[in-house]
């Protein structure tokens, strides 16, 4: 069992990934500065990430984590509803390990979060 933390403003989507991923130990932040905050105390195993949020957008924060020292080996799963080539091709520029685009199934979530837990 791993622990994955994700960062999405979203309660819903926070739930239906908590759901798909019930076999996991699952933190949740509402914003980038809470999740920022929650990386660095609890060293997640992976963290997912959603791009379109208030304040910092989901880009902003996988290049802050990147260039923090206790969270630059985190990998990070971008999950959002941004879905244009230009997009995922930013945030593997940003350090993602991963880009999926909603909406998901738990079969697709589950298969790629399996390639980092």
């Amino acid at each position: 069992m791993a622990t994955i933390l994700v960062i999405d403003d979203s309660r819903t989507d926070r739930r239906l990934i908590a759901q798909a991923l019930a076999a996991h130990t699952i933190l949740e932040a509402a914003d980038g500065d809470n999740g920022m905050a929650t990386a660095r105390q609890a060293h997640p195993d992976l963290i997912i990430l959603d791009v379109v949020m208030p304040r910092k957008n989901g880009f902003q924060i996988c290049r802050e984590l990147r260039r923090g020292s206790e969270t630059a080996g985190i990998p990070i799963i971008i999950l959002t509803t941004k879905d244009q080539p230009t997009d995922r091709e930013w945030a593997l520029r940003q350090g993602a390990s991963a880009y999926m685009s909603k909406p998901f199934t738990d079969e697709e979530l589950l298969s790629l979060v399996g390639r980092y837990v």
